[in-house]
């Protein structure tokens, strides 16, 4: 019930904000556009898909090799559609990746750890973007007004988070399944499904703990090529606002990238972050200096972009699953 209140609730919002501005005036400024803006405006994302699937293939290991990387890059968006289009925090497509893998014969312990690992070095990656352009924004725009403000409290809450990711990956190398266990049965509640598999949650902490203890190089690469495909969500800003004929320079789309990444984050019981990210898109753009048409114009390119993904990663689940009995798997 809450979630269809704030889907209805952001609904409003970005029509409101539509409304506001004047649906001529955006339908003119989507319209100079072009066929090829449009397409041009599709590939930064395309090169962050790819460079996130390179992320999550390099937390594979020695598995990786009997998979090829175009079915890697198909299963992880099948798995990103999930997230995008389901109220799971944007984690419920991660155990779908884990299981389709099953099928390229690797098992189910590797798997997991593999998307567990991987969600973790996308995290870390995430957080150092958002705090560069959280930087950024501090020297572009000044620490005074409504601006500065709004980036003080971001800096706090990035803080927060990179102390909950810190005492995640601490808690990942002690055996994060094997101390929710103990954690359960110590206040005297024992949950069937978990004890049933006892085994296998030991199997895959001893597989995740193994990963941060003798595979370093991995976890920095890793790391190091979702970072490389968050700055494509800067590289999507430069072309964007290129294609509406306005100038940007580097640093300021890095600081609107980054910035609109943790709006977006931060929004996520939002279903789609629907409102939230649209008007967070407009506001980084007139805090930056740009029109109110340009700026739901981007916002609505976002969503475009948004939409695409989404026809694409259904289509990659369809063909992923196609077979199945259940495309819904239980790890």
């Amino acid at each position: 019930m809450l979630k269809a209140a704030l889907l209805v609730l952001g609904a409003l919002t970005l029509s409101a904000l539509i409304w506001h501005i004047g649906i001529g005036r955006i339908y003119d400024a989507v319209t100079q556009l072009g066929p090829a803006a449009m397409v041009l405006v599709l590939l930064p994302s395309l090169l962050m898909y790819v460079l996130e699937a390179y992320g999550w293939r390099v937390t594979l290991g020695t598995w990786a090799n009997g998979v090829p990387f175009w079915r890697i890059l198909a299963i992880r968006t099948a798995g990103e559609v999930v997230n995008m289009t389901t109220p799971t925090a944007y984690v419920g497509g991660e155990p779908l990746k884990a299981y389709l893998l099953k099928r390229d014969g690797v098992p189910m312990v590797e798997g997991l750890a593999s998307v567990v690992t991987a969600k973790t070095t996308m995290t870390i990656a995430q957080i150092v973007f958002i705090l560069s352009g959280i930087g950024l924004g501090f020297w572009l725009l000044g620490a005074e007004g409504s601006a500065g403000q709004t980036i003080t409290a971001g800096l706090v809450s990035v803080g927060l988070l990179l102390f909950g990711v810190g005492a995640f990956v601490l808690v990942q190398r002690q055996g994060m399944f094997g101390w929710i266990l103990a954690l359960l049965r110590r206040i005297g509640l024992r949950v069937q499904f978990l004890e049933a598999r006892e085994q296998q949650l030991l199997e895959l902490d001893r597989t995740i703990a193994g990963f941060y203890a003798h595979q370093r190089q991995a976890f920095l690469f890793s790391t190091g090529l979702f970072l490389l495909g968050w700055l494509a969500e800067a590289l999507e800003v430069y072309v964007m606002v290129l294609c509406m004929g306005q100038s940007i320079d580097v640093l300021p789309a890095i600081a609107i990238g980054a910035l609109s990444v943790f709006i977006k984050g931060g929004t996520f019981f939002i279903p789609g972050s629907l409102g939230a990210q649209d008007a967070g898109n407009l506001f980084l753009l007139s805090a930056f200096g740009y029109g109110e048409v340009t700026g739901i114009t981007f916002a609505l390119l976002r969503r475009f972009r948004e939409f695409v993904w989404i026809a694409i990663g259904l289509a990659c689940l369809a063909l992923l699953t196609k077979g199945e009995k259940s495309a819904v798997p239980v790890p």
